[in-house]
């Protein structure tokens, strides 16, 4: 994993950019993965058909479809919380149903997660606590979250005293201070107005190109994911399956731009145009 000592000194310059120096191996690897879960009259219900695509090292992919297409197993199954039913899920080159530093990943949930009684610094700082690093060297690194994400000041806030794009950066922060090489995102922007979220647009923007890390993250949201992705995978409806993937190698900033507002319609049409063709399972 790489070392970044004290979030790099809280990046008081920009321009000190971590190479990945990870080689050819996909952060994140999905062969053929089928998975299923047991509904509530006991029969199998198949959320996952045959998928298959890669993250490559450094890259943001975002995956992009309706409600029901398993985005969110996908995240579980690369976070090693669940397990595929067929293939295989491959993190760094190594199998999640094998033996797994963890300490690679990191995760931020589409609701902030905050303990409302401790401040954003210990919110933080939470992350570290399962391990046996001292209370001070925690308290230190999450303070360099939060001024990564620029909230330095607000270290000792409390939740209800942040406002929702504030508490956003508290998650962002938390799923960065273990300093994983790979971040798996489940739609944490889509609670926020479209202003907050089009300022945390810019945020994770700003903090890739600084710490180059590995993004796999779940929208439903056609926009988001051709404002922030390198590459999208779509989905069809349930069962998921594999509709189309799309490299965006369009320059950044690129909300507004002709480019983005065509390839943003285009891909919207064709989620519209497939929305009721359900498999039957």
């Amino acid at each position: 994993m790489t070392n970044v000592t004290d979030m790099q000194a809280a990046l008081p310059d920009e321009a000190r950019a971590i190479d990945p120096g990870r080689g050819k191996v996909p952060a994140i690897s999905f062969q053929n993965v089928s998975k299923y879960f047991l509904a509530n009259d006991n029969s199998r219900l198949e959320v996952l058909r045959d998928i298959s695509f890669s993250v490559p090292n450094g890259q943001i992919v975002a995956i992009l479809g309706p409600s029901g297409a398993g985005k969110s197993t996908i995240l579980n199954l690369a976070a090693g919380m669940i397990a595929p039913d067929r293939g295989r899920a491959l993190v760094m080159g190594r199998d999640t149903c094998g033996s797994m530093d963890w300490n690679c990943v990191g995760y931020m949930f589409q609701d902030d997660r905050l303990l409302p009684w401790r401040t954003a610094v210990r919110n933080v700082a939470l992350a570290l606590e399962t391990g046996a690093m001292a209370a001070g060297e925690r308290r230190r690194r999450a303070q360099a979250a939060l001024e990564l994400v620029g909230l330095g000041d607000f270290a000792d806030a409390y939740p209800h005293q942040l406002s929702g794009g504030m508490r956003s950066r508290v998650a962002l922060a938390r799923s960065l201070v273990g300093e994983p090489d790979i971040l798996l995102m489940d739609e944490p922007f889509s609670r926020l107005d479209a202003q907050t979220r089009g300022s945390m647009h810019r945020e994770l923007l700003r903090i890739h190109a600084i710490r180059r890390m590995s993004i796999l993250f779940v929208t439903h949201d056609v926009e988001e994911a051709v404002i922030l992705a390198d590459h999208i995978v779509m989905l069809s409806p349930r069962p998921g399956r594999l509709r189309r993937q799309v490299d965006v190698p369009l320059m950044q900033p690129r909300i507004g731009s002709a480019a983005a507002v065509a390839l943003t319609a285009e891909l919207r049409a064709s989620l519209e145009a497939d929305t009721n063709q359900e498999v039957p399972v």
